[in-house]
């Protein structure tokens, strides 16, 4: 497969011209192998209202010997006269041979100077060729280019093959670097990040809105739906849909997660009418409707706490004509009995879970009776993220690379006695701020836990301050962090959360046993766009062997 520049084409929405360039690097990038490379200025150049690289060249494709092909692409019909073939462009006529062999030789005369090439010096070739996906030529004795150069619509499924016949893939060169740099500095590659994020949330957003499509467009009675879905699948979209669609039909709905934070997210976004919290905010909701207060003094005060939840009766308020219990697989099967109280006979009632994210040793909840629906398509992580994962996880936990981003390949940093874990995660955020992602955007996640993890005791790593829960909350209830731009979490705080750059660090092992794995799982589906892993020695020693295994198999 043919290596596309600049990437980030594959989240666009595009119509006319640009909807069909985009599906022709689309027919480039899989026709073509891995020794071409495809520019394009498909979206880089929008602001001047066209869609070339340079003048009249949509596309160069680039052999392993640093030759070139230039190819205009004309979308829709052509005029064809005595003057050969011609478009109307503001207007007016451009005659468009005259306007490929401008644009050629315009390319040829910047590329020599950039390579210093004299007149008498073997130059790169500069090939082209006309695309016409739409157009049929009827005269091409008269068109003013070579017929071999045109492909129009009578022969657009061969083109490919006729790009392989102008440039055949070729002998790797040392020129080939420099002609790279220089086609890199024409298209003025910026990598805009801030805007890919922007598209990267709108897009995913909108294709993982097919698990509350589906799940909403189910109907049965009573309404007992177990959604099993892989992160990134669209499981907290579909719990706000279904919190949304009760206040608007009048009733009261709760969502219920195991994580502080996700509980604190979704009760930050979602309409006013209902209550989201966590299973244990929830008890602690019902012994003060009587009075009492948890004993938080004691060893076991939040097993005590949930014991006595379900000793008392439920008070009128906090029962709910809605229940959407997130995080299912936190569950145990006592807690999921109290939650049942919390909700009438004929209260709709949705448990979403990921087994994979399993991350305290649960037993499986018995929901019999219930629909269950299936969701294996990650939309949220980015697909080298997946590919890695898939090389991992065993057949029965299989999950599908869904996401529009192709993004960069996972990095993996190891900390040993000559790198220190500290060094190595400096590095990770200079990997992260080099890539384009600003403080905001990049999320430190630990291994380890709080009270065990050494990262998190620091305030600072190099010039970046860092961002951490102090273990309190204020008086609206609201976690308090400390000052700082990156943030810094446990990976059983940020589960259910997500970052367009994660650092997971502190990555240690001796086995990547089944709870190792989940922990790996958990932490690098984070990741909306980027990902470093930052491993100890003999953590990465097995993953890669583990990997290697995974990606042969």
């Amino acid at each position: 497969m043919a290596k596309v520049v600049p990437d980030g084409w594959r989240e666009l929405d595009a119509s006319g011209a640009a909807e069909r360039e985009l599906a022709t690097l689309t027919l480039l990038e899989r026709g073509l192998p891995a020794a071409y490379t495809v520019y394009h200025g498909v979206h880089w150049t929008r602001l001047d209202h066209g869609f070339s690289i340079y003048g009249d060249i949509d596309f160069v494709v680039v052999n392993a010997a640093g030759d070139l092909l230039a190819i205009e692409q004309r979308s829709g019909f052509l005029e064809e006269g005595e003057h050969g073939l011609v478009t109307r462009h503001k207007g007016r006529n451009r005659n468009v041979a005259v306007g490929i062999a401008r644009s050629r030789h315009a390319l040829q005369t910047r590329l020599a100077a950039r390579l210093g090439i004299g007149p008498d010096e073997h130059a790169p070739r500069v090939e082209y060729l006309l695309y016409c996906p739409d157009h049929f030529v009827r005269q091409a004795h008269t068109a003013g280019i070579e017929p071999e150069r045109i492909v129009d619509a009578a022969v657009r499924d061969k083109l490919v093959p006729r790009i392989q016949a102008i440039l055949p893939p070729g002998e790797p060169a040392a020129r080939a670097h420099e002609v790279h740099r220089f086609l890199r500095d024409e298209i003025k590659l910026e990598a805009d990040v801030s805007a890919r994020l922007g598209m990267a949330r709108e897009r995913v957003t909108r294709v993982a809105g097919g698990l509350t499509q589906w799940a909403r467009s189910l109907d049965f009675a009573p309404y007992r739906l177990r959604v099993v879905g892989t992160a990134g699948s669209g499981k907290t979209q579909l719990a706000l849909a279904e919190y949304r669609a009760a206040i608007d039909a009048g009733r009261r709905p709760l969502y219920v997660c195991f994580n502080r934070p996700l509980a604190d997210h979704l009760a930050a976004i979602a309409p006013e009418g209902g209550m989201a919290c966590t299973f244990h905010h929830l008890c602690e909701r019902v012994l003060a409707a009587h009075g009492e207060r948890p004993d938080y003094a004691r060893a076991d005060a939040f097993d005590a706490m949930i014991a006595r939840a379900g000793e008392l009766e439920v008070p009128p308020d906090l029962r709910f004509d809605t229940l959407i219990v997130d995080e299912g697989q936190d569950f145990s099967p006592d807690w999921a009995t109290q939650l049942w109280r919390h909700a009438g006979d004929d209260a709709r009632r949705i448990w979403l879970e990921d087994p994979m994210q399993n991350l305290y040793a649960r037993a499986p909840i018995d929901l019999p009776g219930w629909v269950t629906l299936r969701a294996r398509s990650n939309f949220r992580s980015p697909r080298p993220v997946v590919r890695m994962l898939q090389a991992l996880l065993p057949e029965a936990e299989h999950i599908e690379a869904a996401s529009p981003f192709e993004a960069d390949e996972v990095e993996l940093l190891v900390y040993d006695a000559e790198h220190t874990l500290t060094q190595r995660v400096k590095e990770a955020i200079r990997l992260c701020f080099a890539a384009g992602f600003h403080a905001g955007d990049v999320a430190i996640i630990s291994w380890r836990g709080r009270e065990q993890s050494e990262l998190l005791r620091h305030d600072r790593l190099g010039a970046n301050a860092l961002r951490s829960f102090t273990g309190q909350y204020d008086l609206l209830g609201q976690p308090e962090y400390s000052g700082g731009d990156v943030l810094i979490e446990s990976v059983y705080r940020f589960k259910g959360q997500s970052a367009p750059a994660v650092i997971l660090a502190e990555v240690d092992f001796d086995t990547l046993d089944e709870r190792a794995l989940r922990k790996l799982f958990v932490g690098a589906t984070r990741a909306m766009m980027k990902l470093v892993l930052v491993v100890s020695e003999r953590a990465a020693v097995q993953l890669r062997a583990r990997l290697a295994q995974g990606y042969h198999a």
